[in-house]
């Protein structure tokens, strides 16, 4: 299948036909890609929401913005810049699924097997583990109360909150904030009624992803994920990395290397002795155009 250049290299192509964009999913989360290192691309709020509407626009679960790199970055190494911004034009620190996909077009571009680029969540590496398979160091999972951020200082490890058959999660921050449920049944669980209620609570003041988790043995876990700005997602990579950290900080498992079941599919997560997580899974082109 032949794709529309998503560079914005050709200059002429801004004018005659709108800005190229590429879509990807990891796991059906999917992502509108924007090439903006030589052209910037600012849009509105208005404008994300309608680029991201399914109806009026391409549609997708975020907006990713490519940028050139700082200049000490591009120093260092570092490839570029991403914006990562939700359906309610809010800028993200972090995404797992979008940084496999990014990862993968910037190393496929590169015509390298591993290379790093940086959000506001930091720098990420990637590295090319099968034709379309990614994996992405996402960083050091941050325990303490303020840097979560919760609203008071309280233990992480039990954050007390409960609603309907969810009680005391776990709380973490991997670039984003999420807190994690464990449950003996997942499929008891109707995320989409407490997921809002929990999003939104006053311990977390940056609003949080909630997670519900399920250990089927110590290697493996099944998870579900509400996510900011509101909606439950088929698949969450930086919640799967949550999730595997609060189980290890549960004593729920002893492994640092556990496969995350999820609606749309399976991510292998790695925990190391410093706490930093990598993630492993897939990624897809969907299709290309140009914005209007």
């Amino acid at each position: 299948m032949k794709f529309i250049p998503w560079s914005s290299n050709n200059d002429q192509c801004l004018v005659k036909s709108g800005r190229p964009f590429i879509k990807m999913h990891g796991l059906r989360n999917d992502f509108i890609i924007v090439d903006a290192r030589r052209i910037p691309f600012k849009p509105s709020v208005d404008e994300i929401k309608r680029i991201c509407d399914r109806r009026e626009g391409v549609g997708g679960d975020e907006l990713l913005i490519v940028e050139p790199p700082s200049s000490s970055d591009a120093s260092n190494n570092i490839t570029a810049f991403v914006r990562i911004i939700n359906t309610d034009g809010r800028e993200v620190e972090a995404c797992g699924n979008a940084s496999r996909c990014v990862g993968w077009l910037l190393m496929q571009e590169r015509r390298v097997e591993s290379l790093v680029f940086r959000t506001l969540g930091g720098k990420l590496k990637c590295q090319l583990k099968g034709e379309k398979s990614v994996s992405v160091s996402m960083g050091r999972l941050r325990t303490a109360w303020h840097e979560i951020p919760l609203s008071k200082e309280i233990d992480s490890l039990h954050l007390g909150i409960s609603a309907g058959k969810l009680h005391d999660p776990v709380g973490m921050n991997i670039g984003n904030p999420h807190a994690v449920f464990f449950v003996n049944d997942i499929d008891k669980i109707d995320l989409e009624t407490y997921g809002p209620e929990l999003q939104h609570h006053s311990i977390f003041p940056q609003e949080a992803n909630i997670g519900v988790a399920q250990m089927i043995d110590a290697h493996t876990m099944k998870l579900a994920v509400w996510e900011r700005p509101g909606a439950l997602t088929t698949a969450c990579g930086s919640g799967a990395c949550a999730a595997v950290g609060a189980a290890l900080r549960r004593g729920l498992t002893d492994q640092r290397a556990v496969s995350v079941i999820m609606p749309a599919g399976n991510l292998k997560i790695e925990i190391n002795e410093n706490d930093e997580a990598t993630m492993t899974g897939p990624v897809e082109i969907c299709y290309s155009g140009y914005l209007p």
